[in-house]
């Protein structure tokens, strides 16, 4: 397992809880699949909220040689959930509807909860 990848997923976890995220949580799917390592789900509570956050999320990523790949939707922009893929890590900005009603906690049960503030 990549530890620097690892270290970036806390530091982007921890990023989201201080930028106000609510019930930030940090996954290790890296034995689940072979697209990505990490999934960061996040609450947000409104558009602006979320728009803040994809900013610091944009930030961090451009200081820390991670890369944000564009993702092609079929459907407009919302503000239900907005995905950032940046390959090894995904972050998930969800609606408290959006989270509950998709539960990709419970859809990725077998994934590793990773303690990010340890």
């Amino acid at each position: 397992m990549d530890l620097d990848i690892e270290k970036k997923a806390c530091e982007i976890a921890c990023l989201m809880e201080d930028g106000k995220g609510a019930d930030v949580v940090l996954l290790d799917i890296s034995g689940l699949n072979s697209w990505t390592d990490y999934f960061i789900i996040v609450t947000v509570n409104s558009s602006a909220h979320w728009q803040g956050l994809y900013k610091d999320v944009k930030d961090y990523v451009k200081k820390n040689g991670l890369e944000i790949r564009l993702t092609s939707k079929k459907i407009p922009d919302g503000d239900d959930w907005n995905l950032i893929d940046a390959g090894q890590i995904v972050v998930h900005l969800m609606s408290k509807d959006a989270r509950q009603f998709y539960d990709l906690e419970k859809l990725w049960h077998a994934a590793v909860k990773v303690n990010f503030r340890g």
